[in-house]
């Protein structure tokens, strides 16, 4: 059932890129699922996350490159990465305008 309350209608392309750092929008929270979307520019303070859940993340726009477990990951446009819990993370470099969606499972 639809509860206008709670549930948000959108256009996840409807966005303008942060001068520095990074928008995080909370598109979903239900259960044991949060959905984000994150609007990346290309000036951001490169951090370590090493966080309790799981983390599926698919770029919706632009280029990243990500250090995890070690090793170097670029997604481009329509690539996905899947980040299990306990797995620490770090992104390198993006391009400005990158845009992520990210789902955390609980």
């Amino acid at each position: 059932m639809y509860n206008s309350q709670k549930e948000i209608n959108m256009n996840l392309f409807d966005y303008k890129i942060p001068k520095k750092g990074e928008e995080f929008t909370t598109l979903l929270k239900h259960k044991n699922i949060k959905i984000i979307r994150i609007v990346s520019s290309n000036d951001f303070d490169s951090i370590e996350y090493c966080q309790d859940e799981d983390e599926w993340v698919v770029l919706l726009e632009g280029k990243a490159t990500l250090r995890i477990e070690q090793k170097e990951v670029t997604l481009t446009k329509g690539e996905t990465l899947f980040i299990p819990a306990k797995t620490p993370h770090q992104i390198l470099e993006m391009e400005s305008g990158t845009v992520w969606l990210a789902v955390h499972i609980f």
